[in-house]
C-alpha cells in the first residue's frame, strides 16, 4: 500500500492548507491536535461534545454524532487526512471516510479491536509468526455455548466482546455457577471467557507503521493497574527482562504486519508465572490508537507517540525513536480532586512543579469525579533512583496509588 505524503505547511489549489482530520475529540486527540499543529497542520475534529478536549483547541470542530452523514462529509471536505482517537468509533463511519481520504488506521483494523472475539481470533492467526498467543479462551454468544465451556477454562474472566475498557465490562468467576450468573448479570451480550493465568506483571509496547510497511516501535513499558485503571507506567531500560522485552516488541510488529495495519498500535501483554526464570508472555488486547502507557514519549523521548501517529497518517518519514531519560507516568483521575471528605480542592500544584523532572499534563476538562481521566504526570530524571524518588514524593502529594515496592 502506498500514499503520497501530506507535507505540513502546503495549500491546496483552493486555498485550504493541509489539513489532518481525528474522529474523537477527547484527550488522546487532543494530543494528537498538538502535535500536528507544532508540525504545522491545521486541524479538524468531529465529537458531539461542544467542550470535548481536542475540539477546544482544533481549528475546526465538527459537532456532530459520528455516525452524522452531514459531520462525516464537512470532516472529509476539511481534511487530507483522517484518524481515531478511540476504538469505539463505528467503522462504518471510519468505511465511509476512506471513500474520500486517506483513513489510518483502517475499519477493517478498527473493527477486530471493537471486538474480543475477533481480536483473539486475529491473535491466534498470528501467533505462528508472533511467537505470542492469548490466554486459554471460549467464546459464549448462546446458552449452548455456556454450557460447553470447559471446566479447566475456570476459574476466568468474563468479558463482554464489546464496550469493555477500564475494567468495565468484567466479572472474574471461580465456577459455572457464578459464569452463568455473570453471563446473566452482563444481559446476555457476546462475551468471552478468558483463563485466569498465574498474572506477575503487565506491559504494553506501542509501534507506528507507515502505509510502505515501514514500522518503527518504543521499548517495552511496565504498567500497574488499580481497579481496572492504568495508575503507573515505568519506562526505563531495567522495567522488564530484556529476552521479555524484546519478544513483546518482535510479537507487536507481527500483529500489526499481519493485518497491514497504517498508524499507531499499542499491544498490551501479560507476564505469568510458566516456572521459567522470566515468566512467560500472553497478548491480552490492542488498542488502534496512541495509549496511555506511551504518554511518557511526550518528555522522555525525542519523538512521542502522537508525533508518530502523525507522520504515519500524513505518510511522512517514520524516525526511530530514542529514549534519552528513564520516565514514569502517574495518571491522574478526578479523584485528585477531592479531599477524603469528598470535598472539592484544588490539588498541590506548586509542590508538585517544584518537583526536579516534573511534566504536568492536564486535559482541559471542565469537571473532575472519580475515576475520570483528568491528566497524567511525567517524571523523569538523569538516572533511575533520583526518578523513582521523586515519583514517590509526587505520589505522596497527590495521594496516588500503584508505586508500592519501588
Amino acid at each position: 500500500m502506498s500514499q503520497a505524503p501530506i507535507f505540513p505547511g502546503t495549500v491546496s489549489a483552493s486555498g485550504r492548507p493541509a489539513t489532518l482530520g481525528v474522529m474523537g475529540g477527547g484527550q488522546l486527540g487532543r494530543m494528537f491536535v498538538h502535535a500536528a499543529q507544532r508540525l504545522g497542520y491545521f486541524t479538524a475534529v468531529l465529537d458531539p461534545d461542544p467542550h470535548s478536549p481536542a475540539g477546544l483547541v482544533s481549528h475546526h470542530h465538527v459537532q456532530t454524532d459520528y455516525s452524522d452523514a452531514s459531520g462525516l462529509a464537512q470532516l472529509a471536505a476539511l481534511s487530507d487526512a483522517v484518524t481515531t482517537e478511540f476504538e469505539n468509533v463505528p467503522a462504518g463511519a471510519l468505511q465511509t471516510l476512506a471513500g474520500r481520504r486517506p483513513v489510518a488506521p483502517g475499519a477493517a483494523a478498527v473493527a477486530i479491536a471493537q471486538n474480543r472475539i475477533e481480536e483473539k481470533s486475529h491473535f491466534v492467526a498470528c501467533a505462528h509468526v508472533s511467537g505470542v498467543s492469548c490466554a486459554p479462551y471460549a467464546v459464549i454468544e448462546t446458552p449452548a455455548q455456556l454450557e460447553a465451556v470447559p471446566a479447566e477454562l475456570l476459574p476466568g474472566i468474563l468479558k463482554t466482546a464489546r464496550m469493555g475498557y477500564d475494567g468495565k465490562g468484567q466479572v472474574r468467576v471461580k465456577n459455572a455457577a457464578e459464569l452463568a450468573a455473570a453471563w446473566g448479570e452482563l444481559k446476555q451480550v457476546p462475551c468471552v471467557l478468558e483463563k485466569l493465568m498465574p498474572l506477575k506483571a503487565e506491559c504494553s509496547v506501542i509501534v507506528a507503521r507507515g502505509w510502505n510497511g515501514d514500522i518503527v516501535g518504543f521499548a517495552p513499558q511496565r504498567n500497574v493497574h488499580v481497579d481496572g485503571i492504568l495508575a503507573v507506567t515505568h519506562a526505563y531500560e531495567s522495567n522488564m527482562p530484556a529476552a521479555l522485552a524484546l519478544r513483546a516488541q518482535a510479537a507487536t510488529k507481527s500483529i500489526a504486519n499481519h493485518i497491514g495495519y497504517v498508524g499507531v498500535l499499542c499491544v498490551e501483554f501479560f507476564v505469568i508465572d510458566d516456572g521459567s526464570e522470566h515468566g512467560g508472555l500472553i497478548v491480552n488486547e490492542m488498542a488502534p490508537r496512541p495509549h496511555n502507557s506511551g504518554h511518557h514519549t511526550m518528555d522522555a523521548c525525542d519523538v512521542s507517540q502522537f508525533d508518530l501517529q502523525v507522520h504515519a497518517m500524513a505518510a511522512l518519514p517514520l524516525p526511530a525513536p530514542r529514549q534519552h531519560s528513564p520516565a514514569i507516568m502517574l495518571n491522574l483521575l478526578g479523584d485528585v480532586w477531592f479531599d477524603p471528605q469528598g470535598q472539592m480542592r484544588t490539588p498541590d500544584w506548586q509542590a508538585v512543579l517544584a518537583l526536579p523532572g516534573a511534566h504536568l499534563h492536564l486535559y482541559g476538562k471542565l469537571h473532575a469525579r472519580p475515576g475520570r481521566k483528568m491528566g497524567h504526570l511525567n517524571i523523569t530524571g538523569a538516572d533511575l533512583a533520583g526518578v523513582k524518588a521523586t515519583a514517590r514524593k509526587a505520589a505522596d502529594i497527590l495521594g496516588l496509588p500503584g508505586l508500592d515496592g519501588i
